[in-house]
Parts: C-alpha cells; structure tokens; sequence
C-alpha cells in the first residue's frame, strides 16, 4: 500500500469544504442487507495498481460475487483523492471510493464527502469499537461521524539488509542508528556516497515527520487542537538528532546520493538495488521485495527510539486504507454489502494481507489461522499490536499541518533555520493561524 502525501486533494477539500460546510444530508432508512436482489452494477474506485494488488483485489471481489450474485463490481485502478473529489462536486461519484489518504478523513466527514455510516452499522449490528483495534477508530471518525471504514492497516518499522550490516544487530536507539550509520556508510575518493548505512533526511522516502515523530513520542496537536510542535521538546530532539548525523555525512552528499535514487515503489528502489543498509519503510515492502529483489537478504525491526525512552521500543506509527460510500451514489445499500464485505470479512481481508502484505484492520483477521505470519511480517503485526504505537488522530488541517513542518524540517536540515526553537515557534504560529481561519470559516 502506498502512502503518500495528498496536498491536491487537501487543495480540492478545501474547496469542497467551502461549498457544502453545514450541509448535512439526511440519512434514509438503512436495512441490514438490499431489500431486493435485482442485478445491480456498482462503482468502486481504488488507488491500486501494482499488478500483485490488482490480481489480490480480482480475487477478493471474485469471493464478494459468490456470495452477493446479484451484484457486479465495476472496479476502476489507480483513482486519487483529487478525482473522488471532483466526481462528487460534479454530482457523478462512484458508489464506492477507496483512498489511501487517512490525512482527509476529516474533511472527509465534515463536508459530506463521504456519507455517515454508523446508520449501516447499527441496521447490520456491528459493533465498531469491538471489531477493530483502538487505533485504528482514531482515523476513521470525526467528532462522533465514522464516514469511511478501514480496510487493511499500515505499520512502519525499519528495514535492514543483512549482507551490509556486516553482523551487527539492528539498532534500538538513536544514538545506536547514528553510530552504526557512520560505519557502514561507504564512500569513494571524491567524499560521495556509495553505500549509506541509513538516510536520516526527512526528505528520504518514508522519512517523514509523521512516521518518524513516534520513535521519541512526539505530539502534533494539544486537546484543543492547537499546535504541539513548538512546545513539545520530543520534535526539538529528534530534529536536533537528524541534523548532527546529516551534518556528520555532509547534506550535500546525501542529497547528491538520495536524487541519484529510482522510484521508490518501483525495482529500483535503492534498498532492493543494496544502496542502503537500513530504511524506513511499510510492511508492504515485504511484498515488493518478493517480486522486485528476492535475492536480498534482509531482516526487519522496531523503528529505534530515543535513548531515554528505552521502554517505547517496539511501537511504529499506524495508518491505513480508508473506504465509504461517496454522497450522491447511485447504488448506496448494494455499495454497503461491499463496504462491510471488504471490511469486516475474516477470509477477505486475509486474502488480501497475505497477498499484498498489509496488515489486517479487525481483530478476528489477526487472529486468523490463515493469515501468513513469516518473521519478518511478523515484526509489523507486533509493532501494530504495540500499545506505544501511534496514529494521527483526524483533524481538520492534517495535511496542512504535515506539510508546514515538513518545509520547516528541510530548511532545518539544510542549514537554512540555524534558530530550530524560533522555527518551530513559527511552525506552531502558522498551524494555529490555519486553524483560526478553518473554524470561522
């Protein structure tokens, strides 16, 4: 699964926000399965497109035909947030939406983007807060509207190549990563690097502060929703880490050496191609080395954490797969039996794990006999069941938020902020500002 930073879609959100803010649609009677078994064509857009998701993906929807004949599923591959948006400004949606994006999911339920699903819930009496872990209900609700359903989850940890790591053990600190990124990084007579024990810019891949922020516990907002940046010194600490050890490797080499890298979810990939002896990355990355590289040896681990919070090792952060049903569809009761298939079916949602290597979203699939458990999935399942694991909790500016310390973070690293406390101030002004304006507008 591929978790990116949607900012055209938070652009089309905005919009979509403006326009239908305070519109609440009214929810008809929901009955727990379609009153009628008329054939009935609905349509579902996903963002997947790598050929293991597709044919994973055919299989589940082939088991969803047998058991609902009457419906067919129209899938679409590859769809953005950006073109659900349009589709359902333009009064044309699909019936069902699948997005990536767990960053929009308030927005999400504030506009009506979505439509509330609790009255499918409580006609097919699931119990939500049962069937799938704490963390997860974290990201699927705003303020008491649960608008989209998980399907699959996310977990990030720290991957390692064997043959580099030269037997030593993976690091559970970050003094341990700094110092064993030092020795294992490789460079030639010119100063440039070759080989690096681990990128610690947050522009590298799945470097970013959202998934990084958890290995010294770091808060994003207060209760009230306010920013907690500037004054939560867990954000100073880890970005005063990566600084030294950018600076130690010398920021030009490393962004010489990251812009020479291929596509990250392609073969290229710079830990497939043994460029890198440690990355952050998903789960989903044992699947892509299986197709992409299976010559690599590899292991996986706990993402380090800061050395004063020895007993956090073991969390990562948690996102994952959102779907719904759009406002305007066409098909709303027949959508819901795919929604509540895709979501809540033990032996659909671990088809779907075992082939693409996500983590299961309910409890009873994680606890599935027929889920593949290997060694190194095995790492993500039990940093998702770690109770120092962390999510972002839906908020109304979540990618706005991600983006202004993300730019914060690269002026940071490249020596462009030398006061980190007056940046991260501004950091907290900027947010909070952005956040005045959403609530009175």
């Amino acid at each position: 699964m591929k978790r990116l930073l949607a900012i055209t879609a938070a652009a089309g959100l905005a919009l979509l926000t403006a326009c239908t803010a305070g519109t609440e649609v009214s929810p008809t009677k929901i009955e727990a399965s379609p009153t009628s078994h008329d054939p009935v064509t609905i349509e579902f857009w996903h963002g997947f497109s790598a050929d293991n998701e597709l044919k994973a993906f055919a299989d589940t929807l082939a088991g969803f035909k047998q058991k609902y004949p009457w419906i067919t599923v129209n899938a679409t591959k590859a769809i953005q947030d950006d073109q659900i948006l349009q589709a359902v400004r333009g009064g044309n949606p699909p019936d069902v939406a699948l997005s990536f994006t767990t960053d929009s999911v308030a927005q999400f339920c504030k506009a009506n983007i979505f439509q509330d699903l609790n009255p499918y819930l409580a006609a097919s009496k699931i119990q939500a807060d049962t069937l799938f872990p704490k963390v997860i209900a974290e990201y699927t609700q705003y303020q008491g509207k649960r608008c989209v359903m998980p399907m699959l989850a996310d977990t990030y940890g720290l991957y390692y190549n064997k043959k580099l790591m030269k037997g030593n053990q993976p690091p559970k600190t970050l003094t341990e990563l700094a110092e064993l990124t030092k020795k294992l990084t490789v460079k030639d007579a010119q100063g440039n690097i070759k080989v690096a024990g681990f990128v610690p810019t947050s522009q590298m891949y799945e470097n970013a502060p959202l998934h990084t922020g958890v290995m010294v516990g770091a808060k994003w907002t207060n209760p009230d929703g306010t920013s907690a940046v500037g004054s939560d010194p867990q954000w100073k600490k880890l970005m005063t880490w990566q600084k030294e050890l950018t600076d130690a490797l010398g920021y030009d080499k490393l962004e010489k050496f990251r812009k020479s890298f291929g596509d990250e979810w392609s073969a290229d990939n710079p830990f497939n191609k043994g460029k890198v002896a440690m990355a952050i990355d998903g789960e989903w990355r044992n699947a892509m080395l299986a197709a992409d590289a299976p010559e690599v040896d590899y292991g996986t681990a706990p993402m380090p954490v800061a050395d004063d919070q020895p007993e956090r090792y073991g969390a990562g952060f948690i996102a994952g797969t959102v779907i719904g049903i759009p406002r305007g569809a066409k098909h709303a009761e027949a959508a819901w039996e795919l929604v509540k298939y895709l979501t809540t079916d033990t032996d659909a949602l671990v088809t779907l794990s075992n082939a693409i290597r996500n983590v299961p979203s309910t409890l009873p699939a994680l606890q599935s006999p027929k889920l593949k458990k290997d060694p190194n999935f095995q790492t993500f399942l039990d940093i998702f069941a770690n109770p120092n694991s962390t999510t972002l909790p839906a908020h109304i500016n979540s990618v706005f938020n991600q983006q202004t310390l993300s730019e914060a973070q690269i002026k940071w690293e490249a020596g462009r902020a030398p006061d980190l406390n007056a940046l991260l101030a501004e950091v907290d002004k900027t947010i909070n500002e952005k956040l005045k304006l959403t609530a009175g507008g």
